[in-house]
């Protein structure tokens, strides 16, 4: 037998080892759809039935059974009863682009696409348009058509069915109208971590995206990127029997003005993407592939969005420091760091007035700082009383507001407190994004939900919270107590495609708990995290507090990274990445457990040169540092001690 049959009779032994893994039946015609390198492969069928199935393989191996696609919508079923009209042929898709919001400045992506064009007995048409790639698979769908008036989504019954033994990292979905101020959802609930697959969710509201799997030694990421105003934001079910997984719709309070939940829409009709990297632990941690398949950019902005650094009273002092000499002293504070940018939080309007906020913004101005400026999104969706308040309501009062502050000189706008994943919420959002463009105002949402890939369709989106940040350690001491494993649960998941506004580092002390992550832990954050604005929690008698080297470091670190590489980690356990930036290697690790940890970490990739200098714990109370110039030998292999829940930094050119 030679090599050509041995190939062949793998293929065909995976693919029925594929089907009797996912319960599939035979005498069905399956179609496969290749990354470009052949290691994942998507098999797509229709059974006997009319439902259409995928299935998903690794080099061979299944990795996720054969799970539903589908779609009802309130004229027709276009989940069961269908037949394949037609399929196309694979077609090699390329794109190249830049943002500078995401762990890699410049990114290249490639798959190959293949279209299912299929029809209910009536004839209406639906598409599922299959994308995969060397890291993972799409999936979305198309209405094709036009007229006949809005149509209207009951259900969407896509899936995602796991092997028996699959672990998993989720988040649960808060309950709609729950939490202070009737806020939620809001995207901030911690993981539950290495749990089976299939376990419901806590909340009975379902989990968020992105979910993170282990089936054997693969790893599964899923999210949804793609988002547009004709769909909500959706979640995975509260309920998965058996581990599969189904896409599920907001809680029906999930609205703003009275509008739409579920997805409504005129044909043609272009859902999001359904998203699943597949891969090791590190082609997770890696992968852009949300950012990948989110909308290219609508319009230029000008001028050009800038990332960087701020400076920000609010999380270590509260409202009641929300005053115009405090203000100016957090401006002072940017400028002595070199940092860009300084935020006044909630009731500025109130404590220092729009006059004095313009003396502070030509103040700022002065010492090469730029001022943003905290809102309100909520109307009567949430009690939260923080003001402005209901400015950003409608088209016409944003115009009026954005106007104004356009003339006073500010840079961009804080808006927090959102009200769900429902339709008519996403098109708030989306409104807010696209009136803030031509007044060239950089953005940052709070209290929000996911951006999903919206930082690479909207550039000036500079961030989005959607995470259980660093101020809720400030609140508790329980959720200071689960701040380190938490830390180390977010760039394997909330962190791995999308800017994420968690406001790290506190050096010092916190104001009402006992802090439970190292200095250097916190210092480990401003490498480990990426966000378009990254807002430092500290200030400045903490900073003062701290050696001058580690204080240059933070001077220095960069705001855009030109690429990521994963060296070690264990979701929820501890983690280590390096960025390059600014021409030079930045390797940040934390320990988010409560024993000491060795780690060898491999840095052949880096192609570093020269000795690195490490910034590591030191000894006695906080902040406590220690330098050293570390040399790495010929195997390119790096050893580093971590306390428990400590953390370091090192630097190479």
């Amino acid at each position: 037998m030679n090599s050509e049959h041995v190939t062949r009779l793998t293929a065909a032994l995976a693919l029925v080892l594929c089907l009797c893994a996912s319960g599939g039946t035979f005498g069905q015609t399956v179609t496969t759809v290749a990354s470009p390198n052949g290691r994942v492969t998507v098999d797509f069928r229709l059974d006997a039935g009319g439902v259409p199935l995928y299935a998903i393989r690794l080099d061979g191996k299944p990795v996720l059974r054969e799970s539903r696609l589908g779609l009802v919508r309130d004229d027709a079923d276009f989940s069961k009863g269908l037949r394949l009209v037609s399929a196309s042929r694979s077609e090699a898709v390329r794109d190249r682009y830049e943002i500078l919001t995401a762990k890699r400045r410049v990114n290249l992506y490639r798959a190959s696409r293949r279209i299912f064009r299929l029809a209910v007995a009536s004839g209406q048409r639906m598409n599922i348009v299959f994308q995969v790639s060397d890291d993972g698979a799409a999936f979305r769908y198309f209405f094709p058509g036009a007229g006949g008036g809005v149509r209207r989504l009951t259900e969407e019954v896509s899936s995602f069915h796991f092997l028996p033994g699959t672990r998993a990292w989720l988040q649960p979905m808060s309950v709609a109208k729950s939490g202070w101020e009737k806020v939620n959802p809001a995207y901030e609930e911690f993981y539950e971590k290495d749990i089976p697959a299939g376990t419901p969710s806590p909340t009975g509201a379902g989990w968020v995206y992105p979910a993170l799997f282990r089936s054997g030694d693969a790893w599964l990421l899923l999210s949804e990127t793609g988002l547009g105003r004709n769909y909500c934001a959706t979640r995975l079910r509260h309920e998965s029997p058996g581990g599969e997984y189904r896409v599920g719709f907001p809680d029906p309070r999930e609205t703003i003005k009275g509008g739409p939940v579920n997805p409504e829409s005129r044909l043609p009709w272009l859902t999001p993407w359904r998203v699943i990297v597949v891969g090791s632990l590190k082609t997770v941690a890696e992968s852009t592939l949300g950012i990948d398949l989110a909308d290219k950019p609508r319009r230029a902005v000008s001028p050009s969005p800038e990332p960087g650094k701020a400076s920000w009273s609010w999380p270590l002092l509260g409202d009641e420091q929300t005053e115009f000499d405090v203000q100016k002293r957090f401006i002072d504070y940017a400028a002595e760091m070199g940092w860009r940018y300084c935020l006044i939080d909630a009731l500025w309007d109130k404590q220092i007035g729009y006059e004095k906020v313009k003396v502070l913004i030509d103040y700022a101005r002065g010492k090469g700082v730029r001022i943003l400026l905290w809102y309100n999104s909520a109307g009567d969706w949430n009690t939260s009383p923080q003001t402005p308040r209901g400015l950003m309501l409608t088209h016409e009062s944003r115009i009026r507001e954005f106007g104004r502050l356009k003339a006073m000189g500010v840079a961009g706008l804080k808006v927090d407190f959102f009200g769900g994943d429902g339709q008519s919420v996403i098109n708030y959002y989306l409104e807010i994004i696209e009136d803030a463009a031509p007044y060239g105002f950089l953005l940052n949402f709070h209290g929000a939900t996911l951006p999903r890939g919206w930082q690479r369709t909207y550039p000036h989106l500079m961030t989005t919270e959607a995470v259980r940040g660093l101020e809720f350690a400030t609140f508790t001491q329980k959720d200071a107590d689960e701040e380190p494993t938490h830390a180390a649960m977010l760039p394997f998941t909330r962190n791995v495609f999308d800017p994420m506004d968690f406001t790290p580092v506190v050096l010092d002390r916190l104001p009402r708990t006992e802090r439970r992550t190292s200095s250097a832990f916190e210092l480990a954050l401003s490498v480990l995290f990426t966000s378009g604005i990254q807002h430092y929690a500290e200030i400045p008698e903490g900073m003062a507090k701290a050696p001058p080297y580690v204080r240059d470091f933070l001077k220095g670190v960069p705001s855009v990274w030109d690429d990521t590489k994963f060296l070690d980690g264990r979701p929820g356990g501890f983690v280590a990445l390096a960025r390059r930036g600014g021409g030079r290697w930045y390797v940040a690790g934390i320990n988010g457990e409560g024993a000491e940890k060795r780690l060898a970490l491999d840095l052949r990739e880096l192609r570093a040169r020269g000795p690195g200098t490490l910034i590591a714990d030191g000894e006695g109370g906080n902040p406590s540092f220690r330098r050293e110039t570390v040399r790495v030998g010929p195997d390119m292999k790096f050893e580093v001690v971590l306390p428990p829940r400590g953390g370091f930094v090192l630097t190479f050119d």
